[in-house]
């Protein structure tokens, strides 16, 4: 009998201790059963969007509330977002202020070249952070040029006064209008050809070994020089394109040299000169190769601690095949902290014609969603302004640009990868952290980031030719909301 009565008194413990913690948990703790599911029903959201044949650039189309979720069914179209699942953090958008973009620019008139600025770094434009410039000349530009004369292996010659006549006033304007989240970084395309196994700054060629010291004091002087003139030097790429051999400037490193410059050269001249601190990039090349750049310099311990990460172009599809993401969420994985840079893209082989051609943007979009996608932290596009003829390029290899500029009119000719790059640059700050986006339907591709105040971004392109119905679907909730044909989206919320 003392037994049965004293099980009875251990159950009606347990009942009793049951009912008490639900009460225990409420009752001030941080414990949250579900934080994404109950926070956005009743909440308000803003539809951005850019659309082919319609007058829609970057516009606000509509605002609608989240209401309470409905299981969605296998033939609708969803898109998924868990703001409990963050990822890497977002580092910001740019492009290259090139001698060619400096030099279109400066025949801009006053208003013309403040109009620029305002719309790449202003307020009220879409939001750029990230420079990127050349370490003397590239093929962009009206000729090859060093900072040194040829010869000077000491550097006693190293001056950069052909930058202060216009790349550096444009690149100290756009900083003015950026401030404090600015990034701003330089690449090499060629060392001074007598540091050269070809006596050449183009058709490729290699740093000869006994060079290798004064061409590691050369990126210590640019820094010097630049930082002299009030422009912060965030970090460098060793080389641009270190595995072609282009007509233009282009120097080849095989990946075990790229890492032995680095370890030996490179990174103890820069930490010795007081730059430990500058962000190095390696590779600066397409995705294709890029996995193998990753392997062989960050598994040596000795070159790794220099590295800050990777940089990547996205010309792999010169040879037929689709970009390589998969290669990026690779070292993503097996290299996760180091950090992935896109460094260059833009779209090859200018025609007039094709100023406003919408695969050129869409282009972009698959590229910068399937990037960010893959753990990337940072976006920089090429050119910021080219001329009406794609340039100028000292060896005809004339591209597109977002912005370019009609010289003999003066006018600014806005393409749509200028809007589409604002779907993300514009509403998307430095410091936020990438959340997890699917999709349920290839038809449409999508990524999101939450700023630092709280708000989420969410894009979506959709590049087939039909206006398509979805459900953006976070966590408990969702809104049911619709997108042009070949249109570019950003949710707000």
């Amino acid at each position: 009998m003392k037994l049965r009565l004293f099980n009875f008194m251990i159950v009606l413990l347990m009942l009793f201790s049951c009912k008490e913690a639900p009460n225990k948990k409420t009752a001030g703790s941080k414990v949250a059963l579900t934080p994404s599911t109950e926070s956005y029903s009743g909440k308000t959201l803003q539809v951005y969007t850019t659309a082919k044949d319609t007058d829609l650039r970057l516009t606000k189309t509509a605002e609608h509330t989240f209401a309470q979720k409905v299981q969605p069914l296998e033939n609708e179209i969803a898109v998924f977002v868990n703001p409990n699942k963050t990822f890497q953090t977002y580092l910001g958008i740019g492009g290259a202020i090139t001698d060619a973009s400096s030099e279109v620019f400066s025949t801009l008139d006053e208003d013309k070249q403040s109009e620029l600025l305002q719309s790449l770094y202003g307020k009220d434009g879409i939001g750029y952070n990230i420079i990127r410039t050349s370490i003397h000349s590239s093929d962009f530009g009206l000729g090859s040029h060093t900072y040194i004369e040829e010869g000077d292996a000491d550097l006693k010659t190293f001056s950069i006064e052909k930058d202060k006549e216009k790349r550096l006033p444009f690149i100290k304007r756009a900083i003015d209008l950026i401030g404090d989240d600015l990034v701003f970084y330089a690449s090499p395309w060629s060392p001074p050809a007598f540091m050269k196994t070809n006596n050449n700054m183009l058709q490729g060629g290699k740093l000869l070994p006994e060079f290798r010291q004064s061409w590691a004091n050369y990126y210590v002087k640019f820094i010097e020089a630049y930082e002299a003139e009030g422009v912060p030097v965030w970090g460098l790429t060793i080389q641009n394109e270190p595995m072609a051999v282009q007509r233009w400037e282009s120097c080849i490193y095989t990946a075990e040299e790229e890492r032995d410059f680095l370890k030996d050269y490179l990174g103890p001249t820069l930490e010795k000169a007081g730059f430990g601190d500058k962000n190095i990039v390696v590779w600066d090349h397409n995705r294709d190769l890029i996995t193998d750049r990753a392997n062989t310099i960050f598994e040596d311990p000795e070159a790794s601690k220099y590295a800050w990460g990777i940089g990547f172009h996205w010309y792999e599809t010169w040879t037929g095949g689709l970009p390589k993401y998969d290669n990026l969420k690779n070292i993503n994985e097996s290299f996760p902290s180091k950090n992935m840079l896109f460094t260059e893209g833009c779209q090859e082989g200018f025609e007039a014609e094709k100023m406003h051609y919408w695969p050129n943007a869409e282009r972009y979009g698959n590229s910068m969603i399937n990037d960010f996608n893959s753990g990337v932290v940072g976006w920089t596009d090429w050119n910021i302004l080219l001329d009406e003829r794609g340039g100028p390029n000292h060896v005809k290899n004339f591209c597109f640009a977002p912005v370019h500029a009609d010289t003999k009119t003066g006018d600014l000719i806005y393409t749509p990868t200028y809007y589409y790059i604002g779907h993300f640059s514009k509403f998307i700050n430095a410091g936020a952290k990438r959340i997890s986006t699917t999709t349920s339907l290839s038809t449409i591709e999508s990524t999101s980031f939450q700023n630092n105040d709280g708000d989420i971004v969410t894009v979506i392109m959709n590049k087939t030719n039909t206006k398509i119905k979805y459900k953006l679907i976070v966590g408990s909730n969702q809104v049911e909301l619709t997108i042009e044909p070949r249109a570019m989206q950003t949710v707000v919320y």
